[in-house]
């Protein structure tokens, strides 16, 4: 994240870091063991807490101002950020009912189904069909899937939207590219340490939890890309990226990080991890 250069080469700088951040979360399953729920309940929360954040600060109130001073709207300026949060958080959605159908293989003992370069999820036969030989690696492709659908196109956004607006800073889309590489680093250990408990190698563990971060450069690039051709659907964008966001936090990361008996310690987490990102884009933007 140099200022100065291109909007996309800025967003695949800000990617590469989130996936770098990735990377070093993933290395804590070298150090922690699978059953350290705990751990991984407390990473969840803090991760959900920066990604709310995130979506407010550096994604939501940028794409209102964006809209109300289009001109275009008038009262109605709310309408492309409601329909781009609502659209963000029904692709979510739609990718969880069409996933499952898209890794389908011929091995009927063991299907190995790479859910958009996130993780592996592994079935054995059975006769009323696929299941799961291990529950907790669903968590990991849900949490892995978060990096493609949101976080790379959200960082990538931020850089192809700056100085379209006031708040639109390359400071702002710098604070939202270090606060998701914050929250990348427990994530990446919320999709490695289940796995290691699932029976994967320490090694394809980590493996698999970086690679939930590969795909975000990729995502950004895009989201930048997208912006700079096309100004007008920046609010549409933003708001579609958070409403991405904030669908995979209420559907999947704080409901798993409170099954466990440790939802006080998520809960605490969360505000943790929301005041770090508020802090973030507050006091450095």
């Amino acid at each position: 994240m140099l200022q100065g250069h291109s909007s996309v080469f800025q967003a695949l700088l800000g990617t590469f870091f989130t996936w770098g951040m990735t990377a070093a979360g993933a290395a804590l399953v070298f150090v922690f063991s699978s059953g350290q729920r705990r751990i991984l309940d407390g990473s969840l929360g803090f991760a959900a807490g920066v990604m709310l954040a995130a979506s407010y600060w550096s994604l939501l109130a940028p794409a209102v101002e964006m809209a109300t001073s289009s001109g275009g709207f008038g009262a109605f300026a709310f309408f492309p950020v409601a329909v781009g949060f609502t659209l963000g958080a029904a692709f979510v959605y739609l990718a969880d009912l069409l996933m499952p159908h898209l890794g389908a293989a011929e091995d009927p003992q063991t299907t190995l189904a790479l859910n958009f370069g996130s993780t592996l999820m592994k079935k054995k036969s059975d006769p009323e069909g696929p299941a799961l030989l291990f529950p907790e690696s669903e968590l990991s492709i849900r949490i892995g899937r978060a990096g493609l659908l949101s976080e790379g196109l959200a960082v990538g956004v931020g850089f192809g939207a700056i100085e379209k607006t006031a708040s639109a800073t390359f400071e702002s889309a710098r604070n939202l590219a270090i606060g998701i590489g914050i929250q990348n680093f427990p994530e990446g250990l919320a999709v490695s340490l289940p796995l290691r408990g699932a029976g994967f190698s320490t090694w394809r563990a980590f493996w698999y939890g970086q690679l939930s971060g590969m795909v975000e450069p990729l995502a950004g690039v895009f989201g930048a890309f997208a912006v700079v051709l096309a100004e007008p659907i920046l609010p549409y964008a933003l708001a579609f990226a958070a409403g991405a966001m904030v669908y995979v936090v209420m559907d999947d990361i704080i409901p798993e990080a409170q099954i466990s008996g440790n939802g006080k310690l998520a809960s605490w987490a969360s505000i943790l991890g929301f005041v770090v990102m508020m802090s973030l884009d507050v006091g450095l933007g």
